[in-house]
């Protein structure tokens, strides 16, 4: 899992970046509201912490900004602010969650898993299905009812993404850009070729049809 996390307290920012790197998540971080708004708006994620007090641009007008454009990804209010006033204004804009500081450790993390999974992008006790495919995000491990796909770790990375986004087109540099990386020092021409690799693992039981190319666009899973 990708996550932003917007907040101007630096220590603070470290805590909250480690908290979550140590459950195997991946972390960016922006150190203002501006800073936050641009990598949400360029950048797939598939969370947001966001505070509320930041300078240059506060988490409200993130918020609004982002809700404007269309961006569905879930967003938690990490913030000092206590009032019932300022979590229902939160709420209102756009937020899916809101957790004031200090918070527990335990709780943060709980939240988020409650968010990823209403959002489908995690299932329920470490699973992610689509129809008879299946994965085991603890094991990284696919299959197909209860046969193995046997997949390598870029596969199964590119076969997540696309359940996670089931039945949307994706295009090939969304897709170059999740699983890659846009450091990467290969080309998106490695898409489709992993795109192939994929289909052939699904071909022996007669679901490599699931990935469809919408030409000229990218690729989506869809039964």
């Amino acid at each position: 899992m990708h996550v932003l996390v917007v907040e101007d307290d630096l220590p603070l920012r470290r805590i909250i970046s480690k908290i979550l790197e140590e459950e195997q998540y991946q972390v960016d971080q922006a150190e203002n509201g501006e800073e936050g708004y641009l990598m949400a708006a360029l950048n797939e994620y598939d969370l947001i912490t966001l505070d509320i007090m930041l300078p240059i641009m506060d988490g409200y007008t993130v918020m609004k900004k982002l809700r404007s454009e269309g961006c569905q990804t879930p967003i938690l209010f990490l913030t000092a602010k206590d009032r019932i006033e300022d979590k229902v204004h939160g709420l209102d804009l756009g937020a899916d969650d809101y957790i004031v500081k200090p918070f527990a450790t335990e709780e943060f993390l709980a939240r988020i898993r409650s968010l990823l999974r209403r959002a489908g992008k995690i299932g329920i006790e470490g699973k992610i299905t689509y129809g008879p495919i299946r994965l085991d995000t603890n094991q990284h491990e696919g299959f197909i009812n209860e046969d193995p796909l046997k997949l390598t770790i870029k596969e199964y990375e590119l076969l997540y993404y696309l359940i996670q986004n089931k039945e949307q087109i994706l295009t090939k540099d969304q897709l170059f850009q999740r699983v890659w990386g846009l450091e990467s020092e290969t080309t998106d021409a490695i898409v489709e070729l992993y795109i192939h690799y994929l289909r052939k693992k699904l071909a022996p039981f007669n679901f490599d049809g699931f990935i469809r190319t919408v030409r000229g666009v990218g690729y989506m899973l869809k039964e």
